[in-house]
């Protein structure tokens, strides 16, 4: 029973972190468009609001999956599992990315284009999908 609340609550968190990096690069689409700034301050706290939401979120969903590995690490022996921790670390980084340009952002000096983050976007979108065949149908 407490496996199937964990689980539970690694999805929810993980919801949320995935939440958050659907919409952070679209906030920052608005943000490049920003001419007057009031706009600019206002972005710069959306953009950090729902950063540390997504934060939480993204390490809730880590300490959630730590622990049920904890309780089940037969897991780890599972090919399709290492194939989900890949998506996860490369998410994680996907994460500190955008943090890196949330600074850029705040300090006037956006580094790409609407472009570029109209794609970026798409990520986490494939990882989600991914990551949810991983753990549904398992592959390996």
């Amino acid at each position: 029973m407490l496996l199937l609340w964990i689980k539970a609550f690694h999805v929810i968190f993980m919801v949320t972190w995935f939440a958050g990096m659907f919409y952070l690069p679209r906030l920052f689409i608005y943000h490049f468009d920003a001419s007057a700034p009031a706009e600019h301050a206002r972005f710069c706290v959306m953009e950090r609001r729902l950063y540390g939401i997504m934060t939480i979120g993204m390490l809730l969903t880590w300490a959630f999956g730590i622990w049920m590995l904890s309780l089940v690490p037969e897991y780890l022996r599972m090919g399709w599992l290492h194939a989900k921790l890949a998506i996860v670390i490369a998410l994680s980084g996907y994460h500190g990315f955008l943090k890196v340009n949330l600074r850029k952002f705040a300090a006037g000096r956006p580094s790409h284009s609407t472009g570029f983050w109209r794609v970026a976007n798409e990520a986490p979108v494939l990882a989600l999908a991914a990551a949810v065949i991983l753990v549904i149908v398992k592959p390996f």
